[in-house]
């Protein structure tokens, strides 16, 4: 039997949004200016820069991490995956995602699981981390739904849950072999929204997420990794720099 990190040993509760009887969602200000600029340019509250930030109209310097890829293949025969994009076409909010993003960055959804490797030059996956993480092997993941976060108001993403193998998380076991921070949220963007959302909007999102908190979406085998470079947050201008195999 598979055996997935739970709840408890992840951030996913600790940094959900806070819903709050008839008050609206409103998107906040680091939506505002990474992602609400790329899909509603002409919208009165987009941020189009900030000092000392690097966005300009949602797109900054070409910045390299390491990914945990979602086929889309799999996602699309996921009966669960089906039924959540159907219900959410039929909820209040559904004119108010941006439903064309999903073609144009399907073959690049991911999970990040080190982040801002580099920047402008793409990282270099030494020969002693590649070993590293050939002798871990493949993981499997367990992909469930729904999220929205309290970060980045305004999308929402799929959780994924990796395998505890000996006790130990799988995911941190490859930012440790990177040398990187150990982190607790592995979240796949999907759905972004186009404008705030009334508070009936908010309530029907709100009961969305709560009915869908335990559901598997789906799992799956992972036997390599990407390193990815793009150019916007929402991986609209990105590439595929590199595949580190997990075996």
């Amino acid at each position: 039997m598979d055996t997935f990190c739970s709840d408890a040993e992840l951030g996913y509760e600790r940094n959900r949004t806070r819903f709050v009887p008839g008050e609206k969602l409103q998107l906040d200000e680091a939506y505002r200016l990474a992602h609400l600029p790329l899909i509603a340019p002409d919208h009165a509250d987009v941020i189009s820069s900030r000092p000392g930030a690097t966005y300009r109209m949602g797109r900054h310097e070409r910045i390299f991490s390491l990914v945990l890829p979602i086929p889309p293949d799999e996602l699309e025969k996921s009966a669960a995956y089906r039924e959540l994009d159907g219900e959410l076409r039929q909820l209040p909010f559904a004119n108010k995602i941006a439903w064309d993003l999903l073609p144009k960055r399907g073959d690049k959804l991911h999970a990040t699981i080190c982040g801002s490797l580099s920047k402008d030059v793409p990282y270099h996956v030494s020969d002693d981390e590649r070993a590293a993480l050939s002798q871990l092997g493949p993981l499997r993941v367990e992909v469930r739904g729904l999220f929205s976060g309290n970060i980045n108001v305004g999308r929402l993403y799929l959780r994924v849950y990796p395998e505890c193998r000996n006790g130990m998380n799988l995911l941190r076991r490859i930012q440790s072999a990177l040398g990187r921070p150990e982190t607790d949220l592995y979240l796949v963007g999907l759905f972004n929204f186009v404008d705030h959302l009334e508070a009936v909007e908010a309530a029907a999102l709100h009961d969305l997420i709560q009915r869908w908190w335990h559901r598997s979406i789906l799992t799956l085998d992972v036997t390599a990794l990407w390193l990815l470079g793009a150019s916007d947050d929402l991986v609209l201008e990105a590439a595929v720099e590199d595949v580190i195999a997990l075996a």
